[in-house]
């Protein structure tokens, strides 16, 4: 520093002492910080930007990687049928999701907010969230099993159906060549010779399994003939262990509880009866000189459920576990925004008249929007990446069609068919999708904390 003396000579003025030593602990500080920093950004580099780099340079080759490829993977991305497949499922999961997880979740927290129990129940709801992709596709594979005595989900849809639609009690039955039945044609059994009143008619079958006979069924017995009736027995023409005769009501043989009968007189049912425990039924005078038949009704396979994991159903199937984990995050989140909302604007608005759907849809979800946006935005880049709850559910039979980016990205890198360029052109186009959403949210985060 000069400054100005009285003979006109500029004098210099040395600097503050103590400044060499600021700018020695400036640097000191930046060399720390520098120094703390360091592992993080080699791990960075080594463990994120290094692999990206890679992925987009590798993109660019073909499947040996000796060869320059242009741009043809990433046309490969979108004419390839399979690939196409699982750019429309990622887009199908970005939009329905999220949305319905935030959804449930926004109401799980309104609901829950004034109740005892609510605690307890965002709780069970958030439980989910402690459980691994990998355990919750193997619980979901189970839920979603096809057979009813071990999947949850068609064990409900079996007996929901059940309670509208009787089920038929002997799929499997059939008649022995030897027997006097003979297939109708159309999934029934009719009698070979027409009946006649006041003769005693046998309509034994085989086929059921004596565990699946109705619980209740009696010993076949031999029906008390009438001279104006048509009566007869229908039975299981099975003795366990063998040793019965064929078209003999044999002692230990059961009867077709349950089963219909029905007398055919040129093409129309002019009576019909249904079989006792023991087998027996009778059938009017109008039965006589009629056929008797079994209708295919008693033969028809049972309802067995919703094919879950079929081709047209498995990423529904595969959504519906997402958002049962996934709910309870949105819950979680949206609960503590609620909690903060200020309370006399609520108030406000039922002093002013508003009820409480008003309330909800015009206050409580205008207010909660930045939480929900993050909710939102959060789920959408978590779906984006979604691998292993379609790895783990979907079956090998409707895997392509259950197919997304993610888990394409692992069939074309690995395996004996593999080609790293497309599958590092998918990465690379997944890395597209998500930088965007992040932009985003990022952008929308900024704008909350200048408020």
């Amino acid at each position: 520093m000069t400054s100005a003396t009285a003979g006109g000579a500029a004098k210099v003025t040395p600097p503050p002492a103590d400044s060499g030593k600021r700018k020695s602990v400036t640097g000191t500080r930046r060399l720390m910080a520098a120094g703390f920093l360091l592992p993080s950004l080699v791990l960075l580099g080594a463990l994120v930007v290094y692999p990206i780099g890679y992925s987009v340079y590798r993109s660019f080759f073909d499947k040996s990687g000796d060869s320059f490829a242009g741009l043809d993977n990433f046309v490969e991305i979108f004419t390839d049928d399979t690939i196409l497949t699982a750019v429309k499922n990622n887009a199908i999961w970005v939009v329905v999701a999220p949305a319905v997880s935030t959804a449930l979740g926004l109401i799980f927290a309104v609901l829950t907010e004034r109740i005892r129990w609510g605690t307890a129940f965002k709780l069970l709801v958030f439980m989910p969230m402690a459980i691994s992709m990998l355990a919750a596709g193997i619980i979901f594979r189970l839920v979603y099993e096809q057979n009813p005595e071990r999947g949850v989900a068609n064990a409900v849809a079996v007996s929901v159906h059940d309670m509208f639609s009787e089920a038929a009690g002997f799929p499997k039955a059939r008649p022995l060549p030897v027997h006097p039945l003979e297939a109708g044609g159309d999934g029934s059994f009719v009698t070979k010779q027409p009946v006649r009143a006041g003769e005693q008619v046998l309509l034994p079958l085989v086929g059921v399994p004596p565990a699946k006979m109705p619980g209740d069924a009696e010993t076949a017995a031999p029906a008390r003939t009438a001279p104006d009736k048509v009566t007869g027995t229908a039975w299981l023409d099975f003795t366990k262990g063998g040793g019965g005769r064929p078209n003999t009501i044999d002692p230990e043989e059961l009867g077709l509880k349950g089963i219909k009968v029905e007398a055919v007189k040129d093409g129309k049912v002019v009576d019909s009866a249904t079989a006792g425990a023991n087998g027996t039924f009778t059938l009017s005078a109008e039965a006589d000189g009629a056929a008797l038949r079994f209708p295919a009704s008693n033969f028809r396979e049972p309802y067995n459920g919703v094919d879950w994991l079929g081709p047209s159903l498995v990423t529904p199937a595969i959504i519906g576990s997402y958002v049962w984990m996934w709910a309870g995050f949105a819950m979680v989140l949206i609960a503590a925004g609620l909690a903060g909302l200020p309370r006399e604007l609520l108030e406000a608005a039922r002093v002013d008249g508003a009820n409480e759907w008003q309330v909800f849809r015009r206050v409580t979800v205008p207010l909660l929007a930045p939480v929900l946006a993050v909710v939102l935005v959060t789920l959408m880049i978590n779906v984006l990446k979604i691998f292993d709850l379609v790895f783990i559910i979907a079956p090998g039979s409707s895997q392509d069609d259950a197919n997304v980016l993610a888990l394409q990205l692992y069939r074309s890198s690995f395996g004996t068919d593999a080609h790293p360029g497309i599958g590092s052109a998918i990465a690379v186009l997944l890395l597209l999708l998500v930088v965007p959403v992040m932009l985003f949210n990022i952008r929308r985060m900024r704008k909350e904390s200048r408020r």
